[in-house]
């Protein structure tokens, strides 16, 4: 399992983890790797992606645009779907996921975020640019998030807290 922590725009996701002492400490145990997307580190489990992400919670807030979890080869979800994966137990993954969208990289920031177009079970997902590395990913989303509803950070934290207090 992969995660990938998204860069807000003009930030040097890498630079920022590495310079720092607290989030050196948080990945002493692993190896990230920069990519045309952002920071990816190869993990266990969900469980302990989302670990890491809960420990990195500063720098997710401050430096990151998002969190993504790598599901299956080439498709990640979202944090908050990866939390009511894990912890709620309420999503059950099924094939064609309905609430999709597409991410597209270029120079390391997201340019486009995108719906994902389902025809009769073929996904259409293009990328073109005049220059430079483009990258698209397919990430699965809540209902929410798809419908353009933005998840809040405090939610987040108040699932995972819920969650960790019973």
């Amino acid at each position: 399992m992969l995660v990938l922590f998204v860069p807000k725009e003009a930030v040097a996701l890498y630079r920022e983890l590495l310079s720092s002492e607290t989030s050196r400490d948080a990945l002493r145990f692993y190896r990230p790797v920069q990519t045309p997307a952002g920071v990816q580190i190869s993990m266990a489990s969900l469980g302990s992606a989302l670990s890491l992400a809960s420990d990195l919670r500063w720098y997710v807030r401050r430096y990151m645009r998002d969190v993504l979890f790598e599901i299956s080869d080439g498709v990640y979800c979202t944090r908050p779907l990866a939390q009511e994966i894990y912890y709620g137990r309420l999503a059950v993954l099924h094939t064609p996921w309905k609430f999709r969208k597409t991410y597209t990289f270029e120079s390391g920031q997201v340019i486009r975020e995108d719906p994902l177009i389902v025809d009769v079970g073929r996904v259409q997902a293009t990328a073109r640019s005049a220059g430079g590395d483009v990258a698209v990913l397919e990430v699965w989303c809540t209902e929410e998030e798809f419908l353009g509803k933005k998840w809040s950070e405090e939610k987040s934290d108040d699932v995972e807290d819920d969650i960790t207090s019973s």
